[in-house]
């Protein structure tokens, strides 16, 4: 049995056919990217069995992209109708206040994502394009959506509620939500095995270090702050996302630098952060820069580890003890100075990095602190898409 697993973007969809009862490491059956949509010239990608397939041509809608995507697929024998597919996962950014577990995808469902549109203007509608398509094109199998907001949903008030006035904060729906919620929650899930400890007595820090980045606080299963916010441009500096600002800044811009909302919002979201300082927003670009003695580049550097620590610091006092730090998705995974500067100097605290063992590189969850650090230190790479296609198959069985 298998689940498909969609996460479409505005020019894009990713998918991926696995099966949901594989260990985190197995490799998915299928995997692929459907590229340009809308755009003069696509291109679809699947990888299947060791081998990779490419087609380059004109895809005007994710309906077209997904049609042709299944062509190919059927081409070699694991299209979604020649396989034992029970359920189809579909990533959803933003469930709001609505949605705090998967749900089974109906009219209804789809039209209550719609609503919350507003909330996730970037993202929200893409999630629908993937759903309406295939639920068009694979009627007879269950269709679920996963939220990346319903791991938070559940914040305690005190790190969810802003301190604005509560009617306004109330009526426009503001508050913390928090994103990457299954990477979260499926790295926070790996951990305590692998440090040896109860899951319900274990309190850790996750780290989700990618062009987007998020950390999380989480206390015995259960998180208790994230350091996104309302939207995905809160917190940690990312690669072309601020993080957190002094909201003032926005007013200045405003009023002083004549710009408007949707110029601002193009310069925190796409034009800020490390390639807002340095030009670039790729980590190995960055490195190569810093190699070559670039000040925009180390400047670049500095401020994103110094807004990580500040992050790192703030939970550990929020949580009282720690038990484990884990590093995960692109930068945490892959990036051994990132996690090196992030936690220098901090034997004080119980944190002791094994340097040889974070210079390592590997494929599997692993730890890289040392036998003797009372905080352990972990490298686990993030599934996002094996977590989905579980808490689809979860749902789809519960209604068979």
């Amino acid at each position: 049995m298998y689940s498909l697993v969609i996460n479409s973007g505005s020019s894009s969809i990713k998918f991926q056919i696995l099966d949901p009862n594989a260990g985190s490491s197995a490799e998915p059956l299928v995997s692929g990217l459907v590229e340009q949509i809308g755009e003069p010239s696509g291109r679809i990608t699947v990888r299947h069995d060791g081998n990779k397939e490419a087609a380059e041509l004109p895809i005007p809608t994710h309906k077209e992209g997904l049609q042709e995507t299944f062509r190919i697929l059927d081409g070699l024998g694991v299209g979604p109708t020649q396989l034992d597919i029970t359920a189809v996962g579909h990533r959803v950014v933003h469930g709001g206040t609505v949605f705090s577990e998967p749900v089974l995808i109906d009219d209804a469902v789809v039209e209550q994502i719609r609503d919350l549109i507003p909330l996730a203007p970037l993202h929200n509608p893409a999630n629908i394009d993937g759903i309406e398509v295939a639920r068009e094109l694979l009627p007879n199998i269950p269709h679920v959506a996963v939220f990346d907001t319903g791991f938070f949903s559940n914040l305690p008030a005190s790190s969810a509620v802003y301190a604005i006035n509560s009617e306004v904060a109330e009526a426009q729906k503001i508050r913390r939500y928090g994103f990457h919620g299954t990477s979260h929650e499926f790295v926070s899930s790996q951990v305590p095995a692998l440090i040896e400890r109860d899951a319900a007595e274990t309190r850790q820090i996750v780290l989700h270090l990618g062009n987007g980045a998020s950390a999380s606080a989480v206390a015995n299963g259960e998180p208790i702050d994230t350091s996104m916010g309302m939207t995905p441009l809160a917190g940690l500096v990312m690669g072309t996302r601020s993080g957190d600002i002094d909201p003032g800044i926005i007013f200045h811009l405003v009023r002083q630098g004549g710009m408007s909302i949707d110029e601002i919002d193009n310069l925190l979201n796409r034009q800020s952060g490390v390639k807002g300082i340095s030009g670039v927003n790729d980590f190995r670009e960055l490195r190569t820069l810093i190699d070559e003695d670039n000040a925009d580049a180390k400047l670049a550097y500095s401020v994103y580890i110094t807004q990580l620590r500040r992050i790192i610091g703030s939970y550990m006092i929020q949580l009282g003890r720690v038990d484990a730090i884990a590093f995960t998705a692109g930068v945490g995974e892959n990036d051994n100075y990132v996690r090196r500067d992030a936690l220098a100097d901090l034997e004080v605290y119980g944190i002791k990095l094994d340097l040889e063992l974070n210079d390592q590189r590997g494929d599997g969850p692993r730890v890289i602190s040392t036998e003797d650090s009372t905080v352990k230190v972990l490298v686990v790479p993030t599934n996002e898409e094996l977590a989905i296609a579980q808490k689809a198959a979860e749902v789809a069985a519960k209604q068979a």
